[in-house]
């Protein structure tokens, strides 16, 4: 069972810029519509756990529902899914550590955990297992952080880094015990 962290981030670790755009995503050009390791990625996971903000900020996109896999959408305020959507979405809210054991007890043992503020709340209870972090050459100068304060130190150990599009370096690190 892990728990695992697939992001974007600038040099100074922010995922969205200033005025919570993500356009700078787009800014490393790849000709070739290479997805840089995402879909062997989202094979390897049961299902996706992110917060309400996340959820708003995907269903704006001009596009279809991105995702094959079950979604948990974190949120104390949504009660229901907006009129018309059609993705497997399931509404979530309670104590993390107690949320992640009923997902794992109905067999969602891989799960993707995103959105900012999420992957805070669950780094300062200890329960992300691994990061992969595609740091874009880029100083963003604020925004979102990906990282908030700690209640202690969480410490991983570097399992390899690769450079993609020659300018993107993606690392991927797992929790030491």
């Amino acid at each position: 069972m892990s728990n695992i962290v697939y992001i974007a981030v600038s040099l100074d670790g922010f995922i969205a810029d200033k005025n919570d755009g993500l356009e700078w995503l787009e800014s490393v050009p790849n000709p070739e519509g290479m997805d840089l390791g995402y879909n062997a990625f989202i094979e390897s996971i049961d299902a996706l756990v992110m917060g309400r903000n996340t959820f708003e900020k995907v269903i704006s996109f001009d596009c279809e529902w991105p995702y094959s896999k079950p979604v948990m959408v974190l949120s104390n305020s949504l009660k229901k899914l907006p009129e018309g959507f059609t993705g497997d979405v399931r509404l979530m809210n309670g104590e993390l550590t107690t949320l992640v054991n009923q997902l794992n007890q109905q067999g969602f043992n891989n799960l993707y955990i995103d959105g900012g503020l999420t992957i805070q709340q669950f780094l300062a209870q200890d329960l992300i297992d691994e990061l992969i972090l595609t740091r874009f050459p880029m100083l963003l100068g604020g925004g979102a952080p990906l990282f908030g304060d700690l209640p202690s130190i969480k410490r991983f150990k570097h399992q390899k880094t690769t450079v993609l599009l020659d300018q993107l370096v993606q690392s991927h690190y797992v929790r030491e015990p």
